[in-house]
């Protein structure tokens, strides 16, 4: 295994996902969030908190990218990537982001945008992870 594609590609899909997550979150769910801001923490209580998640998120970005190494199977690391994170949003899906939905007071439009964005968001991540890693040996 490639040690140095694998931290090199989760330091950039972590860097990726902070953009695309600024951009969803002030754009594009943005009237979704706000009629569920019943449920949602305080700005400034969301702010304090954010360096905990940056850093849980490069965490998994970290096990994200290890995992896509340790089951690559030599094909076109883009897709192969992309099939991965697909797998891995389903799987995030079932275990969390749907929980979301039936623990929290949300809107089911606003559960179904955050299930469609994490299945968006994981396959980006995946493409961006699997055009990076290079198996030992293996030419970029």
């Amino acid at each position: 295994m490639n040690f140095a594609r694998v931290a090199a590609a989760a330091v950039v899909a972590w860097i990726v996902s902070i953009a695309i997550a600024f951009i969803v979150n002030m754009y594009i769910l943005a009237d979704l969030a706000q009629a569920n801001a019943a449920a949602m923490r305080l700005e400034a209580d969301l702010m304090a908190n954010l360096p905990v998640g940056f850093g849980f998120l490069l965490l998994g970005f970290f096990a994200f990218a290890y995992a896509y190494a340790k089951g690559y199977e030599g094909g076109d690391g883009v897709m192969e990537g992309i099939r991965f994170g697909v797998v891995v949003a389903f799987i995030v899906l079932g275990f969390g982001v749907i929980w979301q939905w039936v623990v929290f007071p949300i809107s089911g439009s606003f559960g179904a945008a955050i299930a469609i964005d994490s299945v968006v968001e994981l396959a980006i991540y995946g493409a961006i992870v699997g055009a990076i890693y290079r198996p030992v040996g293996v030419p970029a």
